[in-house]
């Protein structure tokens, strides 16, 4: 069938639209800030045959693009084979196996068959983020787990509503192994709602476009996805293109671990070879198969924006050179920080390794990392228990055509951080401060976006912290001369007196009573070209705003500014200033 293509727009917008509202209902209805604020979670459909995605919304987080395509086809994959019930109108099955197309446990997935006419047509899914799934620490991100196990309940596919109905039992099962268990209601129903408008949503466009025109326009959307990123690729000089991306450490062993890739260009396609990648870690970084293919795709989707979401942009991509590393975890390997730290790091590594070849689609590094610090303990005001999850932004690389973005969300998603109106009500907690964190950006020509400075003060109970961060170690990296952003710091005060974890950015069950505090400054963006290179003006301005300070404005872009009020530029001082040799 040959479609025109006002026909083939009008039923792209209408899939993305289906996505679209399943997102909205989703957060709409969830209990958990994380979920109903932060918007930490996805919606999809998904091919029959293959699990391939056919459309994801817009709002949801692009490192689910890949995650959920590779486990909607390991689902029909163990389907086929007998090791999974077989579906029925009605039925949502739930997973959050990490090794099972997954990232870590908290990110739950529910799949829903969607039938026309008596036929498996397509598959819907979603990931929602749930605060908890048990495990050694409240939130589940246990910064010195050695094994899975230790991060929380861990399920393979199977049938939570059962023809429309939940399964009392399997539910049960599930609330005898998290905290807050009473709490997770809202979200579960809100997930599978969301399911449910989809498949109204996506029966009326069927409807109105009829069965075989749609089938139709998904097989051309997928094809023209795969000619369009090809196109795009041949832009890229033929060869290789190699970098590096560090991780502070494993949350154990406190030693950095390497990220080596070298993206290939043959022809029309691109290979991303992470051999010589560091070896399985014994903490929580390990990454699964399906977030490293769903990290390289996403660093593409920041590359080349425009490329349709679909399974054919994906086609012309191939990932080698995982196995035996700490990319490709295998069971029990723990992996809690894979889906918000690791991932970042692999996109990092396409963006150091890209930028020379497309400086003007490329930024240098952005924060990074999810900042994800949860706290768990209880409220003796309100005499229940308690799970806190806070995620936080960072500074965006600078780039060809200006600033990075300050306090913007992280890589792998456009999940924000939760207003803090709506924490203080929630939790125990008052935050004393919630800033840009100045001086964080990486100088450049176009320097990087400034990071967050948040600092939260226990008022009532007994809690303890934990987090898995990164790029405490090594701030984001400047591309083409210019400088790497400020590295992340927190600082713990218990009883008044301050500390720094060891490993800088990952720690778990730190006791804290009322009174202690955490303050988290997350990393600046990277510079982009010579810092020498901007123009005074600019930099002039981010004194004024206090961005920087007259010393920083000399030492780390060469530009004096007068005493007195207005931090006017001494262009004769700043000129001679430029032309000193410097390191």
């Amino acid at each position: 069938m040959t479609l025109d293509p006002i026909t083939l727009s009008v039923i792209q917008a209408g899939l993305q639209q289906v996505c679209d509202e399943m997102d909205l209902a989703f957060s709409r209805a969830a209990f958990s800030p994380v979920i109903a604020e932060a918007n930490d979670r996805s919606d999809g459909i998904y091919a029959a045959a293959d699990g391939a995605l056919i459309a994801q919304g817009a709002g949801g987080l692009p490192v689910f693009v890949g995650t959920m395509q590779e486990s909607t086809r390991i689902l029909i994959d163990r389907i086929a084979r007998g090791l999974t019930a077989p579906p029925e109108p009605g039925d949502i099955y739930i997973v959050n196996d990490p090794y099972l197309g997954g990232t870590h446990l908290m990110d739950v997935r529910f799949a829903r068959p969607f039938y026309r006419a008596g036929t498996l047509y397509c598959w819907l899914s979603n990931t929602g983020h749930w605060p908890d799934t048990g495990g050694a620490v409240p939130g589940g991100f246990s910064a010195s787990a050695t094994a899975v196990e230790q991060e929380g309940l861990r399920l393979p596919p199977v049938k939570l509503f059962k023809r429309g109905e939940m399964d009392a039992e399997i539910y049960a099962i599930i609330c005898s192994n998290i905290r807050v268990a009473d709490q997770r209601i809202g979200d579960v129903r809100a997930q599978a709602a969301a399911l449910d408008l989809g498949a109204d949503r996506l029966n009326a466009l069927m409807d109105r476009y009829g069965d075989a025109t749609v089938t139709a326009a998904i097989a051309e959307l997928r094809a023209r996805a795969a000619t369009q990123m090809r196109q795009h690729i041949r832009a890229i000089p033929e060869g290789d293109h190699s970098a590096v991306a560090w991780i502070d450490s494993d949350g154990v062993v406190n030693e950095p671990l390497a990220i080596r890739l070298t993206v290939r260009r043959t022809g029309d396609d691109l290979c991303f070879d992470f051999t010589g990648s560091a070896p399985p870690c014994l903490g929580p970084m390990n990454s699964v198969r399906a977030t490293t293919l769903s990290s390289v795709y996403l660093a593409m989707r920041h590359i080349f924006p425009d490329v349709p979401i679909s399974a054919g942009a994906f086609e012309p991509l191939e990932v080698t050179g995982i196995e035996g590393t700490f990319l490709d975890a295998q069971y029990p390997r723990p992996v809690s920080g894979c889906a918000a730290e690791v991932s970042q790091r692999i996109a990092e590594a396409v963006f150091a390794a890209l930028v020379p070849a497309l400086p003007d689609r490329v930024t240098a590094a952005p924060a990074g990392t999810s900042g994800n610090f949860a706290l768990g303990g209880h409220d003796p005001a309100r005499g229940r228990d308690y799970v806190m999850y806070q995620l936080s932004g960072g500074g965006y690389g600078g780039w060809a055509g200006g600033d990075g973005l300050s306090n913007g969300c992280s890589t792998i998603g456009i999940s924000k951080a939760p207003p803090v109106e709506i924490m203080e009500q929630a939790f125990p907690v008052l935050y004393h401060r919630y800033a840009l964190r100045e001086g964080s950006a990486g100088a450049g020509e176009h320097r990087g976006g400034f990071g967050l400075d948040y600092e939260i003060e226990i008022r009532r109970g007994q809690a303890k912290a934990s987090f898995v961060m990164d790029h405490g170690r090594f701030g984001p990296q400047g591309a083409l001369d210019g400088e790497d952003g400020a590295p992340g710091e927190v600082t713990v005060w218990q009883s008044g007196q301050p500390m720094t974890p060891e490993h800088l950015s990952k720690a778990q069950d730190i006791p804290l009573g009322p009174g202690d505090r955490v303050r988290v400054k997350t990393p600046g963006g990277g510079g982009y070209g010579p810092a020498f290179a901007r123009d005074p003006a600019r930099v002039a301005e981010d004194v004024r705003l206090g961005r920087f300070s007259a010393r920083q404005a000399r030492d780390l872009f060469g530009v004096v500014l007068r005493d007195g009020p207005g931090a006017e530029v001494d262009l004769a001082a700043t000129v001679a200033l430029r032309q000193t040799p410097h390191d």
